[in-house]
């Protein structure tokens, strides 16, 4: 979610620097950069390491609250293409899910912002035990889908997700931003979502799985209606 579908990213560093200006330390944009894609819980024994006390979830909370605040300050900060492909995916009827390592309350928060019903699961950081870059959040979000991990198409923009991604056995679309990717036969790494389409989405699909038989993400046929099976998650 965070540097994949929105740019909150600088809100989270915001937060990090504030909180440790409050304990006397110094915290970097090269000290935030450490943390992208990380769970929460981990960043924070990082920040407790540099000098923060409280409680590991004291300051998750702490950190929460901030960047919830910006988003209500400022809305979502959409990352160029995420939210055009969001759309067509669901207006295909392609099942999606929500995969981030934020906790539950702010993924909520932001599906609340979006105007149209953008995802069928979500899987937030206080929701597993183990977080990316275990395979464990993505195998819970093909399971609450009802599908097999391996039928799903994961976007993700940091090394723990990406590694998540590949270790669920899902087939991942790497996007860098804060963090660059290097090519990989791994993933597939996109520069950006910009002009990505659904077409794009069922194509590396098919090429990725090397059969005969057709992708189970369809695009709309000419009479309106949808027929998928397939669940990208994000």
């Amino acid at each position: 979610m965070d540097g994949t579908i929105v740019d909150t990213e600088p809100y989270w560093m915001r937060a990090e620097t504030e909180l440790m200006a409050e304990f006397g330390g110094v915290w970097t944009h090269e000290d935030g950069m450490l943390l992208i894609g990380s769970g929460l819980w981990n960043s924070a024994a990082i920040l407790q390491a540099r000098g923060v006390d409280l409680t590991a979830d004291a300051i998750v909370a702490r950190l929460t609250d901030r960047v919830q605040q910006q988003l209500a300050e400022h809305g979502i900060p959409w990352r160029p293409g995420s939210r055009e492909l969001l759309r067509q995916l669901k207006s295909a009827g392609v099942p999606t899910a929500l995969v981030t390592m934020s906790v539950e309350r702010m993924a909520r928060q932001i599906i609340d912002l979006i105007d149209f019903a953008a995802f069928d699961v979500v899987v937030a950081g206080d929701m597993v035990t183990n977080s990316k870059p275990h395979p464990d959040p993505y195998l819970v979000a093909a399971e609450q889908l009802g599908v097999d991990p391996t039928t799903c198409i994961a976007i993700e923009d940091s090394v723990p997700g990406v590694e998540s991604a590949v270790a669920a056995g899902t087939i991942t679309i790497a996007v860098p931003h804060q963090i660059d990717l290097p090519e990989s036969a791994l993933y597939t790494r996109w520069p950006t979502l910009d002009g990505r389409t659904i077409h794009d989405i069922a194509a590396l699909y098919h090429h990725l799985k090397r059969s005969d038989a057709p992708s189970p993400i369809h695009p709309l046929d000419p009479t309106g209606s949808a027929r998928n099976e397939s669940a990208p998650l994000a």
